[in-house]
Order: structure tokens, then C-alpha cells, then sequence
């Protein structure tokens, strides 16, 4: 997989990390940082720009749980269908989206860390990101808690059968994920937290 997308991490070192795509929106998000808070760890929330325009009480809360955050573009673009020209402009006004907030909370965060929506990028697209500073992020346990044919437990059974020292999982905090995806983090969490994994954000 590394082979085929070059600039990529799908694992880091020996400790596990969760990741969430697609927020922060005001009915999933706070439910994301109780349990979080609950079992006191970190994860990293790539974040769409439009919805930090959108919800920057939302944002905020992240900002100050001391969770990281990454760039999802600002209008969750597929760089598949995108031209390279309109994708970096979205990159940037995410960028812009992000530094308005950390000013308006007086905040300060140099984290460089990009999620490409849908995991989809041009090998232009990636490397141009890659020049600019950013560790492209993707993932080597996706749950697809967006996907209403997959039940929780086949969810949770995807995450304890594949989680090994270093992996990277995806998690949503969208309304298309919510419930299910609420049912099975703690679970997720209690888990790994049995089998010696330390949590951490990126």
C-alpha cells in the first residue's frame, strides 16, 4: 500500500490512534469528547472546513480537549474528480477556516496533518501537499460506521481481528455514522485499552 501512494502513512510506530472525519457538527461531536473525555485519551478529528465555519463553538470544544485536528479540505472534496488547481484552493481556504478560529480562541496549533476525503488523491494532489508541509494521513482500519449494511458488532469484530502496534483507525463523527458509530467506540476503547494499546492523537 505504500508502494501505490507514496507521501502516505496508514501506520505509526507501536501505539494505536483514533481518527475521526467529516466534523465537527454540534449533534455528534460534543458525544465524541465525553467519551473521550471518559476514558482520557486523545485522537485526532480531521476536520471539514465548512463545518469549522459552521460550528466554531463546536470547533473550540475540540481545540481545548487537546485533541489535534487535520485538514479534510473545506468542502470534503475527491481529488479524483477534482482538478489539482481547485483542490489546493480548497486546501488552502481550509487553512484559512482553521487559522480564523485558533485567532478568534487564541489558540495556537502547528499541526500539518492532511486526510484526503474518501481517501482519494491524484499523485499530483499528494505530493503538492507534501511540499507544503502536511503528513497525508489515511488509515489501515476503516470501520465504515457510515455504512448502514455493516452492524456494530461486525464494526467491533473489524476492530479487535485487525488492530495491530501502530494502527491508524477511521471513525466518523458525522450523522451518517452517529449512533453506531457512539455504540461502538467505547466499546472499541475499553478493548484496547485491555490488550495493553496505548491511545494517542497524531
Amino acid at each position: 500500500m505504500q508502494r501505490l501512494y507514496p507521501y502516505g502513512v496508514f501506520r505509526v510506530g507501536t501505539d494505536v490512534y483514533l481518527t475521526f472525519d467529516d466534523g465537527p457538527i454540534p449533534e455528534v461531536t460534543p458525544k465524541v469528547l465525553a467519551i473521550l473525555d471518559k476514558y482520557q485519551v486523545k485522537a485526532t478529528f480531521f476536520m471539514v472546513g465548512e463545518n469549522i465555519d459552521k460550528h466554531p463553538e463546536v470547533f473550540e470544544q475540540v481545540v481545548r480537549a487537546g485533541h489535534s485536528i487535520g485538514n479534510h479540505t473545506y468542502n470534503h472534496l475527491k481529488g479524483w474528480r477534482t482538478s489539482h488547481e481547485e483542490y489546493m484552493a480548497n486546501v488552502t481556504k481550509w487553512e484559512n477556516a482553521f487559522n480564523r478560529q485558533l485567532i478568534v480562541n487564541r489558540q495556537s496549533s502547528n499541526r500539518q496533518l492532511f486526510r484526503p476525503p474518501y481517501g482519494k488523491a491524484w499523485f499530483g494532489q499528494r505530493y503538492a501537499l507534501h511540499k507544503k508541509g502536511y503528513r497525508l494521513i489515511y488509515w489501515d482500519i476503516l470501520t465504515r460506521d457510515y455504512d448502514h449494511s455493516v452492524t456494530p458488532q461486525e464494526m467491533l469484530a473489524n476492530i479487535q481481528r485487525n488492530t495491530r502496534p501502530g494502527s491508524i483507525i477511521n471513525f466518523h463523527d458525522s450523522l451518517k455514522s452517529n449512533e453506531r458509530m457512539l455504540t461502538v467506540l467505547p466499546q472499541a476503547i475499553e478493548w484496547l485499552q485491555a490488550q495493553g494499546y496505548t491511545l494517542k492523537a497524531l
